[in-house]
């Protein structure tokens, strides 16, 4: 599979306006192309609870659910969600367990996904977000490109790219 990455902060104004086109695109990706999003961390706070917040939802299966909600509390109703005690209500309000949230949140599994996420975004030299990266080999992103839509004609074009050299 050809593996598509988007780096993104929950914090961050562009990731959330870009999050529609994005998720658009992503449903009509070929079977042999993998995307994933990856949660950025340029310091610990907020950027590291944003990172196990995100991962801590996907531990839950919540992702499809939750993750057009965290932005939305974020962006749209002007909470931090940098705080244990704020996440918890944030959770249970849009009823997921917030006992088991914060249990997953603060698990080692979670932290161990966020320290690896850290290193690939040091790999792909990450230095804002959005960005995308393909195959471990490419990365642009809607500052590169012009705009975020630009952005993902250049990775179609780069996965065409990686599915002709193998």
């Amino acid at each position: 599979k050809i593996e598509v990455i988007e780096f993104f902060w929950y914090g961050c104004p562009h990731c959330n306006a870009f999050e529609p086109t994005l998720d658009a695109w992503q449903k009509k990706l070929p079977a042999d192309v993998l995307f994933r999003r990856v949660p950025v961390a340029f310091r610990d706070e907020p950027y590291g609870t944003h990172q196990r917040i995100y991962y801590a939802l996907e531990t839950m299966g919540l992702i499809p659910t939750m993750h057009r909600k965290v932005f939305y509390a974020i962006h749209g109703e002007r909470q931090r969600l940098d705080k244990a005690p704020e996440i918890a209500a944030f959770m249970a309000k849009n009823g997921v367990d917030s006992a088991k949230f914060l249990e997953v949140f603060n698990s080692f599994s979670v932290q161990t996904k966020a320290r690896q996420a850290r290193q690939l975004s040091a790999a792909y030299k990450i230095d804002g977000v959005p960005a995308l990266g393909v195959q471990g080999r490419y990365f642009t992103s809607g500052s590169m490109a012009g705009t975020n839509e630009a952005a993902l004609s250049v990775v179609d074009f780069l996965v065409q790219k990686v599915r002709k050299s193998g």
